[in-house]
């Protein structure tokens, strides 16, 4: 109805994000403020998907895997989504199978030691065991031991400058991949070709978050606490009764925590705000920045940091937030 001035596609073309005219199998994708050419994929732990004339078209993967989280001081997501915290000096069942209580029969078990790293008592997982029948691997002081064999199980171990990888394979059961920080992050990420039921911290991995507080004896506890009292490898430990507020007990570092945590709510994450919800990772954040008070808490910083951005990874957003002053890499 009125004519205005400037540019326009002509007929069939369409303006790409670089303002060329461009034909519908040439236009991009865009994802976590991204763009994406023709053909590129992204992946998540479920689905692949290729960008397709300007639109993602995704499928489901055949097998689809699923991730339990330990970080920071006792801070657990798991394999169906359910977080909690808990703090205690004891060894812990995170993930195992043969939960039948009459006839359990294991092949696997991974199970967490914490200690103290606090004044106020709070705890940070330091050592993992993962037994595979008799092939064990101990994770501990920034290294690992692999002790005994087993010829049922294929396993391969990677490095890089941050983490430590273990891909293990049990044939006709369970595909995984066990990634350690070499400080207090690990992630258990399963794929499983049967249904069998998994136990322990890590939940009962059946796709319903509500009843992931099953106990050793098989019943859905009523808080937390019973519920992580009933996975102690060793039943003489003490139990949990209570978990420290550290910023309570230390006030005086709270505004620190904040400020230095406060990465995670700016603009260098902005692109995976929308994919990956941040507040559960700020306040797990400032609790263990809080609560690393007699020396680590640098690493305790980085550490829960570090475990938004691989959530953001995990739905393909890569964020580089480390800097040579700001939790650098070595």
């Amino acid at each position: 109805t009125k004519c205005e001035s400037g540019c326009v596609c002509a007929d069939g073309l369409y303006e790409n994000l670089d303002g060329e005219c461009v034909p519908a199998e040439e236009c991009p994708c865009e994802y976590g403020g991204l763009a994406y050419g023709r053909g590129e994929q992204i992946q998540t732990e479920c689905e692949i998907c290729t960008c397709t004339k300007g639109k993602w078209k995704c499928v489901q993967k055949t097998r689809c895997s699923s991730t339990c989280n330990l970080y920071g001081e006792g801070h657990i997501t798991t394999f169906d989504g359910q977080r909690f915290v808990f703090d205690g000096n004891c060894e812990y069942i995170l993930a195992m199978d043969g939960c039948n209580v009459n006839r359990p029969v294991s092949s696997f078990k991974i199970v967490t030691e914490n200690v103290i790293c606090g004044k106020s008592g709070v705890t940070c997982s330091r050592s993992i065991s993962i037994y595979l029948g008799n092939l064990t691997i101990i994770l501990r002081d920034e290294t690992f031991a692999i002790s005994g064999e087993n010829p049922g199980v294929r396993y391969k171990v990677k490095k890089n400058a941050l983490h430590l990888m273990f891909d293990i394979i049990i044939p006709g059961k369970y595909n995984m991949t066990l990634i350690w920080n070499k400080h207090m992050n690990f992630f258990i990420k399963i794929s499983r070709e049967t249904q069998e039921t998994i136990c322990g911290l890590c939940g009962n991995y059946n796709g319903n978050m509500k009843d992931d507080f099953e106990t050793r004896s098989k019943y859905v506890a009523s808080n937390e606490l019973e519920f992580v009292n009933s996975w102690k490898e060793n039943p003489l430990c003490g139990d949990v009764y209570f978990v420290v507020d550290p910023c309570s007990k230390n006030p005086y570092r709270k505004a620190w925590a904040e400020k230095t945590c406060s990465i995670i709510n700016g603009h260098v994450f902005s692109a995976c705000h929308n994919k990956v919800n941040r507040m559960p990772y700020y306040e797990a954040c400032v609790r263990d920045s809080c609560g690393c008070d007699i020396g680590g808490d640098c690493q305790c910083l980085c550490d829960a940091i570090a475990v938004y951005a691989m959530a953001c990874l995990e739905k393909g957003i890569c964020i580089d937030w480390r800097t040579p002053e700001f939790c650098r890499k070595f």
